[in-house]
């Protein structure tokens, strides 16, 4: 059997983590949920989050990678034959995500180019649905292909492919090196100019002003621990693939935490660079800034265009911005995409470069349905679902499956004995109670809102075709994949000590 793969550094790994945690919800989704769950309070529950949920869950991820030392599906099948279901869900919620979040960073790349010469005129909002998308009526109405958006994704999945085919030292690790400082630089010089702008300071005001009656709010603290869940990769397979490469000398804490700390604060950043920058538009259009404020794609390929228009340097600020957002999703983009290789590579047998050529190729082709006019709409709903279903359905199974049917202190035990400093009997309590319970009420929460409406007023057609029949599929190829050719059991030991529950 091939030796496993290592990192070439704790630096590259690092980068690599972070970087696959860093994606575009941080950049137009955080500072939004900021702004709308009582500004500079939403800090306290997001941060507790970070420290009851985030890290104990990275953690966790980070020593059952270096444990066991394999895919998702292999890792959980190293702990019971009847669980590698739960890693193949997992693997297919990755695989999903590829196929349309590789569409978000096309139109960032299209975007890119667009923005040396303000190609979306003085109407971002028509140019990006009219003349850019072709959007239809229906997501069931795909209309023709775009060929500027399916060009960006060819460049798209040619960068995640060569990055995974060249294997962990020489192509993610190597890239990793290159994205995450440039990405950095980027936002740091954008924030340097951006801060200066007229109304900046207003903008930042209407940020982190704290209203504290929000604390109050159980929804407030809901969607604190849902930002902590979303943006740090961990429930679908990649954290546990990514430290599969560890050295078996790596500090798993302290990597955890270094993690989870730089992502957050890279999400703070965010905010601080979108909100000069509405803070500015508000103020050159006379008006409120919470009349300028948005999120999600309207926030980066409308409101952001309308604002880097009224810029002095529009150019200057129109690159910086998209160029940051094209290095954020790729980085992301090259981790589900490993994810998805790792656990073909391990079931097949196949070498990286077979499994490499596979997944994108099959991946590729999926993700053209999403170029086309109805693309967005079919993205909506897709997305709507993985995220606030399938997500949350494979991190909270994980959870529950370690933490009440596995021998957690033997996994504490052995985290402290590769770690540089210990965690306490704390960190299992975050992971059988506090950690499973908040997952439980947001999964429950959406199951309920889910059901008494259709979710974005889409049909009922659209809603059961392209969101719940796509989750029944997927839990069918979950459960038929384990029969598939190859069983780990070349590489698969079985470790009683943490299977079995101690009495």
């Amino acid at each position: 059997m091939n030796k496993r793969e290592t990192w070439g550094s704790r630096t590259g790994f690092i980068l690599a983590a972070v970087g696959s945690a860093i994606g575009l919800g941080n950049i137009w989704r955080f500072p939004y949920m900021v702004f709308e769950n009582g500004g500079g309070a939403f800090l306290l529950p997001y941060f507790t989050a970070m420290l009851l949920a985030g890290i104990p869950f990275m953690m966790l991820e980070f020593g059952l990678g270096h444990k066991f030392r394999g895919s998702a599906p292999k890792i959980f099948a190293s702990i019971s034959r009847r669980a590698e279901w739960l890693g193949w869900w997992q693997t297919l919620v990755a695989f999903v995500i590829a196929c349309y979040y590789v569409i978000v960073i096309a139109w960032t790349v299209d975007y890119f180019l667009f923005s040396f010469t303000q190609a979306w005129t003085t109407d971002p909002k028509g140019f990006f649905f009219g003349q850019f998308l072709g959007l239809t009526d229906s997501p069931l109405h795909l209309g023709g292909v775009r060929w500027p958006i399916l060009g960006a994704a060819v460049f798209a999945w040619l960068v995640a492919f060569l990055a995974v085919f060249t294997g962990i030292r020489k192509g993610i690790e190597r890239a990793n090196k290159i994205f995450m400082p440039l990405l950095f630089i980027l936002v740091l010089v954008f924030i340097g100019r951006g801060i200066l702008l007229d109304g900046a300071a207003e903008g930042l005001n209407w940020l982190f002003r704290p209203d504290f009656s929000a604390l109050s709010n159980g929804k407030v603290w809901a969607d604190a621990f849902g930002q902590i869940f979303f943006s740090l990769s961990v429930g679908f397979a990649i954290m546990l693939s990514y430290s599969s490469y560890l050295p078996k000398d790596s500090d798993v804490t302290n990597n955890a935490c270094m993690t989870v700390f730089i992502n957050c604060g890279f999400s703070l950043l965010a905010g601080i660079m979108i909100f000069s920058v509405l803070g500015y538009m508000a103020a050159q259009q006379g008006v409120a800034v919470k009349d300028v404020v948005s999120s999600g794609v309207g926030l980066a390929f409308i409101t952001l265009p309308t604002a880097i228009n009224l810029m002095p340097m529009p150019v200057f600020f129109g690159v910086l911005f998209f160029l940051a957002l094209m290095f954020a999703g790729l980085t992301s983009m090259i981790s589900i995409t490993e994810a998805v290789v790792a656990a073909v590579k391990d079931k097949a047998g196949m070498s990286r470069q077979k499994a490499a050529i596979l997944v994108c190729g099959v991946g590729f082709v999926g993700s053209t349905a999403f170029t086309t006019g109805g693309g967005l709409l079919l993205l909506d709903i897709v997305d709507h679902f993985v995220n606030n279903f399938g997500i949350l359905l494979g991190g909270f199974v994980e959870l529950v499956f370690v933490g009440w049917f596995c021998n957690l202190e033997s996994l504490r035990e052995y985290i402290n004995e590769v770690s540089d400093f210990p965690v306490t009997s704390a960190w299992n309590a975050c992971l059988r109670f506090v950690t499973p319970l908040m997952m439980g009420i947001i999964l429950i929460s959406n199951f309920i809102e889910d059901l008494g409406k259709n979710y974005g007023g889409y049909t009922t057609q659209a809603v059961v075709l392209l969101g719940w029949a796509m989750l029944f599929a997927m839990l069918v190829l979950s459960v038929a994949f384990p029969r598939w050719r190859g069983d780990f059991r070349q590489a698969v030991t079985v470790h009683h000590d943490f299977r079995n529950r101690r009495k």
